[in-house]
């Protein structure tokens, strides 16, 4: 059985409704799994599971949330070697520049990129939320 944590930032409510749908499709295992904001998560926490899906939107010139997220997730890093690693976010323009330079992050950090990363355009529409849904089963 494996302990899966998904760890998100929202702003719009949009990534939200990814970690929710996401969230609802790791449930149909026999997994646990948990859910965090980002100001609820730090990298102690990290021992206690196998897997980490991480999710956040896109902000600015695309790149993470600066002000919560980001200096969570910079604290995570350390400890990522070899953990088993999801993305996901939403967007609202450019060209997935974030979500690539995240990736990269999390390869150099020594992680284990699970599966390709969930990028879905502004709100997920019933199909996006699917696509969520069936993230969240892959994670396992």
């Amino acid at each position: 059985m494996s302990n899966v944590a998904i760890v998100y930032w929202s702003g719009t409510g949009n990534t939200e409704l990814m970690a929710q749908k996401i969230l609802e499709g790791a449930n149909d295992s026999a997994s646990s799994v948990e859910i965090f904001t980002a100001s609820e998560f730090h990298a102690e926490k990290l021992t206690g599971f196998d897997i980490v899906a991480f999710g956040c939107p896109s902000m600015g010139s695309e790149v993470l949330e600066e002000t919560e997220f980001e200096p969570m997730f910079e604290s995570c890093k350390s400890r990522l070697g070899g953990k088993k690693i999801a993305l996901f976010g939403s967007y609202g323009w450019g060209d997935g520049e974030w979500m690539r330079n995240w990736e990269k992050d999390v390869d150099e950090a020594g992680a284990v990129l699970l599966c390709e990363s969930l990028m879905i355009n502004e709100t997920p529409d019933s199909d996006g939320e699917q696509t969520c849904y069936e993230f969240g089963k892959a994670l396992l």
